[in-house]
């Protein structure tokens, strides 16, 4: 019989294979998802790993589904590591995304390209203020930092929808939920012409290395994780676990308002109800296959960017619901999880019957 038994130390080997582990475990049982709804399961894997890769246009589309993920996949690595359950990224995000919308919508046609500076910083003093509500209520009422994020999406989405609906509503957009088309000058730079990639992508793989030193060469990231996971030893050593709290919720806030920022000035263009597309929660499954560390961040959101982006030519080509998507997040979710118990566990082959210790000591019989 197959037993876990415990091992006398985690094992570092296995923390660093888990996510391998569990991204095959994902595609197998993609495999069989594939025939049980009677497509080709060569085909369908092709769709999730192959077809985003093959032109340059299609490594762009990777790269734009990316962006979001991993700028509020470093944030939440933060939060984490500080002890700190920020769940409501997603409407951190939205607010980003509003307030950048608030700063575009004042742009005129004598507007300089200045006012991008003053959009993305709109983006992330909104997600801020948003996380900074469950700072204050944690602090002063001790209410659940997970309740209160995730409440606080379904709050942002609604403001979303008034918004959308009804005061900045294009009165020229044929009663659609939408606000104008941002002008040209309120535009996330395109870094290639053709080509959908702006410099959010750039400003990510600039903030995997600085979240990086912060975290791990900085005195103020040492004193925010001491301060969040070690209330008692932090304040021994003069750390304080509120000043922990809230920089762990005002940097999540501001890399999600961030990336929400990129997402209505960049590819959208415009303030739609369809901005939230789940970004903040998948960005959790994105801190949790890097292992909450800034590289692990990186390939880990070009990770789930193809199963955005798997799901969406599934769906065209193969005629599968766009639900394939979260299909896919959550097996690899879980399949991580299954395999993590292989870190503290080791697994060991026993006789399902062991023989009685005074027979094994007779021996065969003369």
């Amino acid at each position: 019989m197959l037993r876990l038994e415990p091992r006398p130390a985690p094992s570092r080997l296995m923390s660093l294979l888990s996510p391998l582990l569990a991204l095959a475990a994902t595609v197998v049982i993609g495999v069989a998802l594939f025939a049980l709804l009677g497509k080709d399961p060569a085909r369908g894997l092709g769709m999730f790993f192959v077809e985003p890769f093959r032109g340059a246009y299609a490594v762009s589309e990777l790269c734009v589904k990316a962006t979001p993920l991993m700028l509020i996949g470093l944030g939440l690595a933060v939060c984490y590591r500080a002890n700190v359950w920020n769940i409501g990224a997603e409407g951190q995000f939205v607010l980003g995304a509003i307030a950048a919308t608030g700063v575009a919508l004042r742009a005129t046609p004598d507007t300089g390209h200045w006012i991008v500076v003053s959009i993305l910083l709109a983006g992330v003093a909104g997600g801020m203020a948003w996380a900074a509500i469950v700072a204050f209520l944690r602090e002063r009422a001790n209410a659940n930092e997970i309740l209160v994020s995730l409440m606080l999406v379904y709050v942002a989405v609604q403001l979303l929808n008034y918004l959308v609906y009804g005061t900045w509503k294009d009165p020229e957009g044929y009663n659609f939920p939408q606000t104008i088309t941002f002008l040209d000058a309120t535009k996330i730079p395109r870094l290639f012409t053709g080509l959908r990639v702006n410099i959010g992508f750039v400003l990510a793989l600039l903030s995997v290395g600085a979240f990086w030193l912060y975290l791990f060469r900085a005195f103020g990231g040492f004193r925010m994780q001491v301060g969040g996971l070690a209330a008692a030893a932090a304040r021994y050593a003069g750390f304080s676990s509120r000043r922990a709290l809230w920089t762990a919720l005002l940097v999540s806030g501001g890399m999600s308002g961030l990336a929400g920022a990129l997402e209505v000035a960049g590819p959208v263009g415009q303030l739609t109800p369809y901005v939230p597309a789940g970004y903040g929660f998948a960005a959790i499954i994105v801190a949790f296959v890097g292992r909450l560390h800034p590289v692990g961040i990186l390939f880990s959101s070009l990770l789930m960017s193809l199963f955005y982006i798997g799901g969406e030519l599934a769906q065209s080509r193969l005629g599968l619901p766009k639900s394939l998507t979260g299909v896919f997040q959550g097996l690899l979710l879980f399949s991580l999880l299954a395999s993590d118990t292989l870190i503290h566990y080791r697994v060991r082959w026993r006789p399902a019957h062991p023989a009685h210790p005074a027979t094994a000591a007779k021996g065969p019989a003369a």
